[in-house]
């Protein structure tokens, strides 16, 4: 079993907005819904499960009713942040799914996941234990001492670095136990899925990625999401 588990819980303070950015509007349909379409329609996805913020459950499944999401079986509440919001849809899926089943944790602000990078996940994650969606950094890089700084003198070796996505893809177990394992060293805030593996010491896995998998955080990045939802209208 495949299980997509998408993270719904933030606030999109960044997005200027007075709802949630994954709820916001695009030509008339929310970003959480483009989201799930994407998994609803992969032959290889078997459930969705939505980590949503609060106050917002129950337009989230009517949402879902409407756009015949039938592939969603729990909206649940997030955590304290990212890393609680991921954990506590893990341990719901263990409440139901097999420690071998695996599950792709997926940013609901990412609603141009394409079939492929979904697809190459899950191969990536049953073959590796785990499957990071990843590009190549092609940006030149500076260092900075500290994140308050306003200058640099250290150049990074892009080549060096990887440019991380989402989903990210692991047996259900190994997921489980990571979080398990991270609120007993007191580990309570790390940023995604692979760098909670990376800091209890394991190795990850690169799995497909794509420069139009962005992710929604800015109003700059709406416009570019309507721009290729443009382009992809044209082309059907």
């Amino acid at each position: 079993m495949n299980i997509a588990l998408i993270i719904a819980g933030g606030s999109g303070q960044r997005m200027h907005s007075e709802i949630p950015k994954q709820f916001i509007n695009i030509n008339d349909k929310p970003v959480i819904v483009y989201t799930m379409e994407a998994f609803q329609k992969h032959p290889d996805i078997d459930a969705i499960c939505v980590v949503c913020i609060e106050g917002w459950h129950d337009i989230l499944k009517a949402y879902a009713r409407q756009y015949n999401i039938s592939k969603l079986q729990w909206v649940i509440a997030g955590g304290e942040n990212g890393q609680g919001s991921i954990r506590n849809g893990v341990y719901k899926l263990e409440e139901t799914f097999a420690p071998d089943d695996i599950v792709l944790v997926h940013d609901a602000i990412r609603p141009m996941v394409s079939q492929d990078i979904i697809s190459d996940c899950i191969v990536k994650a049953r073959k590796y234990g785990s499957a990071i969606s990843c590009v190549p950094c092609t940006t030149a890089v500076l260092g900075l001492e500290n994140a308050d700084e306003t200058s640099s003198k250290k150049v990074i070796d892009r080549s060096l670095l990887g440019m991380t996505q989402t989903p990210q893809g692991f047996p259900l177990k190994n997921l489980g136990d990571a979080h398990r394992k991270a609120l007993e060293i007191g580990i309570t805030n790390s940023v995604a899925s692979c760098t909670l593996m990376v800091e209890l010491g394991e190795t990850v896995h690169f799995s497909l990625g794509s420069e139009t998998n962005v992710k929604l955080t800015t109003p700059a990045d709406l416009k570019i999401f309507k721009a290729l939802l443009a382009i992809e209208e044209n082309r059907l």
